[in-house]
This record gives structure tokens, C-alpha cells and sequence, in this order.
């Protein structure tokens, strides 16, 4: 139970894939029965319950009376990877109960429990399964020290899934495949811009089929799933993309040019890159940044369960605690403070506070001693054993700030009126005056920012699109100085009331990418070059 448990009482990293992804991706690798499967050496890097093992070795079993070879030596060209001893046994009873089947018995090397990531593996033909999800902060901190050895891609906050998939693709023979179901996150974010970068050098991403919008797994989860083949080749400069909306459509994906896209992958690291479309007038649309707010995120203490808790204030001195907000206080469209406070142990000139001169601070800390020196930010610098990973300015607790969690299906965005401090799930935006602030949250919460969302990275199941800072950056939005009085006001009155269809009417884009605003009947900014705020 290297990785924990997660909130729905499953183990971080095991999600298992229903039987129609595990046959659809064997499918498009070529892995069937009417192909000669004796010599292709095969990989399952993260067997689970053997949803991809039984599978392969059906096939294998029904090539071998086709084409005619022995179906007890090929089995030797099979490596199926569990790294927990508990889920192994079942795997291990379930081949069994499958070979029975067909009179033969489980070869010593079929099987190995062990870590994928640090094993020592030959070069193979398929590397093909549903790595292990987890996310960055639920990786033990000594083995990311020992990854980010390893694997040059596996970098910022990077998932565990990177590992596997910088991994597997150098254990590729030539022109052999890796087949990995798992989140898209990679595709677009930062933390895969190392992984984008190294298959476009060296391979061939040949396609992509995106089902963040379907549930190919035997449980719901956040996930945004998608199937990526890349190939040991530098044959395509193109990969295609295939959207799916319900997993029936896997069996007919070639047939529906309607969900089919075309990915340039030689000439750009970003994949999914905005194209605004149209003829929209780019002197009256710029970035967030560029109209004097900053955009920043919330604090990563390195362990949350030590730097923030709600009893805080009979266990250290009051001066060092602020009050902490985090996503479970934003939901249902409500912010409901929980009353956690988070230790700063930095001083208002940002260096660490003497704990001689905070004695129950000290005796606090010094209680949980040896699990903080355990952080990866404490061995960097063992004399700062007690900081946490970012720096923590007390100054931007009493700051308007808009917040807005990473992952969320709330439709308003919230603005703290200088009340708390943001946890590291938490981006926020500062800067100018508060009724600016009101007007650029009243548009972030708009159809026409959603839909640049969209574009520019992943979503979660349901459809929401993530609030990241990268993409934050990215966003263009109408140039607030430049608004008529009327419209500022309108939109600031919209989000007080939380009147998104309103806002909807007051920042929209036409069918073709056009923009223009509207107050009432009059059309502010027109697609045909009217001056902005012309009537």
C-alpha cells in the first residue's frame, strides 16, 4: 500500500479498465489472434487485476492454433509487473485459472512483483496496459527523489504515470509500440512538456482517443482518460485524434470522420494549442498579466497534516498562524470557511523564524521532527528542516484576491476580500482594484473563457474545464480599461447576482470565432471593425 488510500476506500493508482478498452487497444497494436504472436515480446507494466494479462494470453493461446507454434514456449515472451504483493495473488490465481484452460502452466518470469519503474527488463515489441494514476503529493517523497534520477521526464509536479511511460518507451525494440491508457493531463500541462519533447525527438505519437467524456473504467473517477500509441519510429509528423463520447463508438473509430483530428507534433511541444479562429479584433482582447494583475498559487507545505490543522491555536504561538483556505471550502458554489490555520514559519522578511524565540513552535515542530526531515525539501537543506516547500508572504492573506481551486464544478469564482491564505490546490489572481477584480471574475465565469478552457487543457468528467496557471496566462480577454462605464457596471451587478446568463450575453463568441459585447441591444465590439464602445 505503497501510494494510500483513496477517499472512496480503493488504493491510490489501481483503477481498473472495462473489457472494451482492454480489446479495442489490443486491437489497433495489431495484437490479435490473426497475427503470428509467437515471437513479439510483451510488457504489462501495472498487471492489477490482469484486466490487459488474461486478454494477451487468450490471444496468444488462439494465434498459436492458427499459425501453428507452441503456445507453452511463447508464453516466455510475456512480463506481466504488479508492484503489491496483495493484488499480485489474485493476478497470480486468475492466470492460473485462465492457462488451466488450456493445459499449460505459468512460466517463473510471467509473473513479477516488483516495481516496473526499478526492474531490470529487456527490450520488447508491446508495452500496453493502464499505468498506475497518482498524483504528485501521494508519491512518497524518497522515491520522487529516486525518479527524478531516473527518468529525465519525470519532472515539476509530474504524475507516476510519466515514469512509466518515459520508461517504457526506451525499453522499445525498433519500430515496436507502447499502448497506455491513462489521464491526458501530460498532453497539455506543463509537467508532460519534458515527455511531449522526448517522443517528439525520438518517436511517433500515431494516435490519440480521448474519453474524458465516456467512463472506460470499472469505477468512476476523476481521470480525463485517453488512449495514446506512440511507435519506436520517426515515420509521422502527425498523430491522429479521435474525441469520444460514449465507449460503443471504439469498435467503429475508423469509420467516423466526424471525430477524427489531425495533431501537428513535429513543429510545436504544445500539442493543443489555442487557434482563434475568425477575424477578431486582437488590439481589444491581451492577457490577464498584461493588464496589471498577477497570477500566482497557493502554498505547498510538503506535508499538510504537520503545517495545517483548525486546533492550531493551543499548540503554537498565534503570531505564526494565518488563516488557510483550500478547495473543500469552495463547493456548491459557496465559500465555507472549515477554520484550518496554517504554521508560517517565515518572518516578515521571508527567512525562517529562530524557534528559540517560539518555544511552542519549537516543541510542536520538534514532535514531528522526524517525518518533516523525511521531505525532499529537507534533505536539500537539513539546517531548514521545519520550512515549508514555498515561501509563505503573510501580506497576501489581506489582499482582494479571485481564487480559483484546480478542480471544481462550482459556476461562480469566488473572490476573498483579504480574509485568508491560498492552499497549493488554490491559483489566485491579484492586482488593480477591487471593482477590476469583480469585472475579471464576472468574465472568467463566461462561456467565451470556458470554451478557451477547453482548448487549452484538460477537463474533468462532467465537462469542467481545469483553472491552471499556465493556461491562465494564455487566456485573452477584453481589455477592462477600455470597457464602456456601462458594461463595467453591468458586469459587476451580473456577478453579484450570480446572473450567468446575463454575463453569457454581456462576453460572447459567434459561430466562427468572432467576438463582441453586448449591453441590452447594443452591440459594443462588432466583427466588422466598428471601434470598441461605438454605438
Amino acid at each position: 500500500m505503497i501510494y494510500g488510500i483513496r477517499s472512496n476506500g480503493n488504493k491510490h493508482g489501481l483503477v481498473l479498465t472495462k473489457p472494451i478498452v482492454v480489446e479495442t487497444m489490443l486491437d489497433r497494436v495489431l495484437y490479435t489472434k490473426n497475427h503470428d504472436l509467437r515471437n513479439i515480446r510483451v510488457i504489462e507494466p501495472s498487471a492489477g487485476d490482469g484486466a490487459f494479462a488474461i486478454k494477451i494470453i487468450e490471444r496468444l493461446y488462439h494465434s498459436s492454433l492458427k499459425f501453428d507454434f507452441c503456445f507453452q514456449k511463447a508464453l516466455s515472451n510475456l512480463f506481466f509487473f504488479e508492484l503489491d504483493n496483495e493484488i499480485g495473488v489474485l493476478l497470480k490465481e486468475r492466470i492460473e485459472s485462465a492457462l488451466n484452460k488450456y493445459a499449460s502452466v505459468i512460466p517463473d518470469n510471467l509473473i513479477r512483483i516488483e516495481d516496473f519503474l526499478l526492474s531490470k527488463s529487456d527490450k520488447c515489441d508491446l508495452i500496453i496496459g493502464n499505468p498506475p494514476y497518482v498524483r504528485h503529493e501521494n508519491i512518497p517523497e524518497e522515491k520522487k527523489e529516486l525518479y527524478r534520477r531516473k527518468f529525465p521526464t519525470f519532472k515539476h509536479r509530474s504524475d507516476l504515470y510519466i515514469g512509466f511511460y518515459d520508461k517504457g518507451l526506451r525499453l522499445l525494440k525498433e519500430n515496436g509500440a507502447l499502448s497506455f491508457i491513462c489521464s491526458n493531463r501530460w498532453l497539455k500541462n506543463q509537467y508532460g512538456e519534458s515527455l511531449r519533447s522526448l517522443i517528439q525527438l525520438n518517436y511517433s505519437l500515431e494516435e490519440i482517443i480521448d474519453l474524458e467524456e465516456t467512463c472506460p473504467f470499472e469505477e468512476e473517477v476523476i481521470a480525463y482518460p485517453a488512449i495514446t500509441t506512440i511507435r519506436n519510429s520517426k515515420t509521422n509528423t502527425k498523430a491522429n485524434y479521435y474525441l469520444i463520447d460514449d465507449l460503443a463508438k471504439l469498435r467503429d473509430i475508423n469509420k467516423d470522420s466526424e471525430i477524427t483530428r489531425t495533431l501537428d507534433i513535429a513543429n510545436s511541444k504544445n500539442w493543443f494549442s489555442y487557434v482563434w479562429s475568425g477575424e477578431v479584433h486582437e488590439k481589444f482582447l491581451t492577457t490577464i498579466e498584461s493588464q496589471g494583475f498577477n497570477i500566482g498559487i497557493g502554498v505547498a507545505t510538503g506535508l499538510d497534516k504537520v503545517f495545517i490543522r483548525n486546533d492550531f491555536k493551543s499548540l503554537v504561538e498565534e503570531e505564526l498562524l494565518l488563516p488557510i483556505l483550500t478547495s473543500k471550502d469552495l463547493k456548491n458554489n459557496k465559500l465555507n470557511w472549515s477554520g484550518n490555520y496554517i504554521l508560517n514559519p517565515f518572518d516578515c522578511t521571508g527567512k525562517l523564524i529562530d524557534l528559540t524565540k517560539h518555544p511552542m513552535a519549537k516543541e510542536y515542530l520538534e514532535s514531528h521532527r522526524e517525518v518533516l526531515e523525511r521531505r525532499h525539501v529537507a534533505k536539500k537543506n537539513p539546517q531548514h528542516w521545519y520550512k515549508t516547500i514555498d515561501r509563505i508572504k503573510p501580506s497576501l492573506t489581506s489582499q482582494y484576491k479571485i481564487i480559483l481551486p484546480d478542480i471544481s464544478g462550482n459556476n461562480h469564482i469566488f473572490i476573498d476580500k483579504g480574509n485568508f491564505y491560498p492552499h497549493h490546490n488554490l491559483y489566485y489572481i491579484t492586482g488593480r482594484d477591487k471593482n477590476k477584480l469583480v469585472i475579471l471574475a464576472s468574465i472568467l465565469t463566461s462561456k467565451f473563457i470556458r470554451n478557451q478552457l477547453l482548448e487549452l487543457g484538460t477537463t474533468m468528467n462532467g465537462g469542467y474545464p481545469r483553472w491552471q496557471s499556465q493556461n491562465l496566462k494564455k487566456l485573452r480577454i477584453p481589455m477592462i480599461d477600455a470597457m464602456p462605464k456601462e458594461t463595467s457596471d453591468a458586469l459587476i451587478k451580473a456577478y453579484h447576482d450570480k446572473d450567468y446568463r446575463t454575463i453569457n450575453k454581456l462576453v460572447a463568441e459567434d459561430e466562427i470565432g468572432n467576438y463582441s459585447f453586448q449591453v441590452g441591444q447594443t452591440t459594443l465590439f462588432e466583427p466588422k471593425g466598428v471601434e470598441y464602445g461605438q454605438k
